[in-house]
């Protein structure tokens, strides 16, 4: 697109002319290169395959700057900004290789500083609860960046600019900076200017008109601000295209808050995000290019602009008419304000956010956002407004400048901890809490009030001094005949003795006198008529945990098994279609076994291990009375041990 502007200036009279032509013109479409890095940059928390990324991801980004060099000139100039950006977080990518691990050993008294060892010392003893803040390193930073100014001037990238700094911390959150910045920004319109009479930069080169007083008649009047002249009627006014470069330096202290190092779900970080705030200063020299080579004006009037679409044609045409050499100063605050060096001095405000990625414990590299606040219009040499054409106005305004960085900073010092905004304080507290090393843990108190050996919150039953217990506190009763044995004077009595009397001494029948009796006396019982049918086992479907009611069954079991120590006891488990069903099997038989050994105090030899049996409901374990001389082990290999259980 195209467009002529034209101004006619008369004595009272202004007269504008527009002429706009209209051709197509092309944007290139650029993005596939960013596209490409989303879909490549897959984070696998398997490290192999994060290098197997990461190294995917280089060849493509090589490949796609390959395919950009192929491109017209237009769609590669489009495209520099996604390859910069491509490069700086494959640089940034590199910070996931570092190693995180604890903070540091609060023991250690070579960390301590001097001043803080009472603390150090009294903690050790034990006498206060919180450690000493340990010796921690400065940091030394280094970085590079692009500077743009905020102002009247649309800004061009990218620039150049370096900084230094160092930076020490006073706590986990706060520490304090103090840096040194030093860059080049430039700018340049693609909008026509034509109220720059009062701009010394170009007053005295291009024709612009001014509103003022005509000193013999007190009356306002519009001047030639080039001839200094009433305009007449063939003064034409000429637009311009404001530009600039300015070289900007500023020196500032800091106070960093970093709010990501305190985690609750690990010992450190490497990563920490920051934000900044500070005050210093700031010295300036803008200049601007008004003239060509041999010192005479630019003719603007062939340059089309003032259309946002068109915005880098209308640059492009400039750079291509355009020298390079800013020769002529912009206008500045003259000696209303101090100056350093020839320089403007202003006092500036700054603030911005980073952030920094772990390297190793020495090295770390951080991308940063910093704005700088001005309080002055000027850094980019124009402050007037194009609002009412002749009358001199500033614009609403003022400039600041910002400043994207890339750095790489170094940790600096011996006998001392990282810089503790990449220390976790809880980390202290929770290692202390799973492995305790300093503290003070009360010796555990646990009454026992009846003295049977177990404590009272595991006890089941107040027993008298001196009364055998088994495992919940409750008196053992060996032969099950309700006495318990710290009172029974006949510890065994048969079953076919009982019921006995308050001593537990039996009654047992008379034996009988000859063979012609049968029923009568003293008859021989087998194990399945002493214990009787003892209960099932239920399982829930593919579980193989006992449930309470089971436990409860296996209470039954065994305190029967107690009182009939002659009989044992078989524990039969089904199915065995497959290798699940087998190993299940085998599973709820030994929690079976498991359970009456180890919770009951059932003897091991008493117990006989069958699975995987055929004829019986798959989720059900039958417990019957071993027949007479049926024996077996009570463990055995389980059949598939690998296969995974629920």
């Amino acid at each position: 697109m195209q467009l002529v502007n034209s101004f006619y200036l008369r004595h009272g009279n202004i007269r504008i002319k527009k002429i706009l032509a209209v051709a197509d013109g092309h944007i290139p479409r650029s993005g596939f290169l960013w596209n490409k890095f989303l879909n490549d940059f897959q984070v696998n928390k398997s490290h192999k395959n994060l290098v197997f990324k990461h190294q995917f991801l280089f060849l493509r980004i090589i490949l796609d700057i390959r395919i950009l060099l192929s491109k017209t000139n237009s769609q590669v100039m489009a495209s520099k900004k996604y390859i910069l950006l491509a490069g700086i977080i494959c640089l940034l990518a590199t910070g996931s290789f570092a190693q995180v691990g604890a903070s540091y050993d609060v023991k250690d008294s070579s960390l301590i500083p001097s001043k803080r060892m009472p603390q150090h010392s009294e903690f050790l003893n034990g006498t206060y609860n919180f450690p000493a803040k340990p010796r921690n390193q400065w940091e030394l930073g280094v970085k590079i960046g692009m500077l743009s100014v905020s102002g009247d001037v649309p800004a061009v990238l990218p620039t150049g600019g370096f900084g230094v700094h160092v930076r020490k911390a006073f706590g986990y959150v706060f520490s304090i900076r103090a840096e040194y910045m030093n860059g080049t920004a430039k700018g340049m319109s693609w909008q026509t200017a034509n109220n720059y009479g009062r701009n010394p930069a170009w007053r005295t080169k291009y024709a612009a008109p001014i509103v003022g007083l005509n000193p013999a008649n007190q009356q306002l009047v519009v001047y030639n601000s080039k001839t200094g002249a009433i305009i007449g009627p063939n003064d034409k006014a000429e637009p311009v295209y404001y530009n600039y470069k300015a070289k900007v330096q500023d020196l500032s202290v800091q106070a960093v808050i970093t709010i990501n190092n305190i985690r609750f779900h690990k010992a450190k970080t490497g990563m920490t995000i920051y934000g900044l705030a500070g005050i210093g200063a700031s010295v300036y020299e803008t200049m601007v290019n008004s003239l060509d080579a041999n010192g005479n004006p630019y003719n603007f009037s062939t340059i089309s602009g003032n259309v946002y679409e068109n915005r880098n044609d209308t640059r492009d045409a400039l750079k291509d008419m355009m020298d390079d050499t800013y020769e002529t100063p912009a206008e500045n605050e003259s000696e209303r304000r101090p100056k350093l060096g020839g320089k403007t001095l202003k006092p500036i405000a700054t603030g911005g956010f980073g952030i920094a990625f772990k390297l190793s414990n020495r090295l770390n590299i951080a991308l940063e956002d910093r704005i700088t606040f001005t309080k002055n219009d000027l850094y980019d040499g124009q402050r007037w407004s194009e609002a009412t054409l002749g009358v001199a106005s500033f614009t609403l305004s003022d400039d600041s400048y910002n400043f994207l960085s890339l750095g790489l900073n170094i940790n600096l010092g011996g006998k001392a901890v990282e810089p503790l905004y990449w220390l976790n304080p809880l980390d202290y507290a929770y290692s202390e809490i799973r492995n305790p090393r300093l503290m003070r843990l009360p010796k555990p108190v646990l009454p026992d009030s009846d003295l049977d050996g177990v404590t009272d919150q595991f006890d089941q039953e107040q027993t008298p001094e001196g009364c055998p217990v088994d495992t919940h506190g409750v008196s053992r009763d060996t032969d099950g005949d309700g006495v318990p044995d710290c009172k029974d004077k006949e510890i065994i009595t048969p079953t076919y003795c009982q019921p006995v009397d308050a001593d537990g001494i039996g009654k047992c029948p008379v034996p009988c006198p000859d063979s012609t009796c049968p029923g009568w006396g003293n008859v021989k019982q087998n194990c399945a008529q002493i214990l009787g049918a003892l209960p099932s086992v239920s399982f829930a479907k593919n579980s193989v945990k006992l449930s309470d009611d089971a436990k409860r069954l296996l209470a039954v079991v065994a305190d029967r098994m107690r009182n009939s120590p002659g009989c044992n006891v078989v524990v039969t488990g089904y199915c065995a279609g497959n290798k699940v069903e087998q190993q299940r099997s085998w599973d709820r038989v030994n929690a079976i076994i498991n359970y009456l050994i180890e919770k009951e105090g059932v003897s091991g030899d008493r117990l006989i291990f069958k699975y995987g049996e055929e004829g019986g409901d798959c989720d059900t374990v039958d417990v019957r009375a071993a027949n007479e001389g049926e024996e077996g082990p009570n463990t055995v290999p389980a059949p598939h041990p690998n296969l995974r259980k629920n």
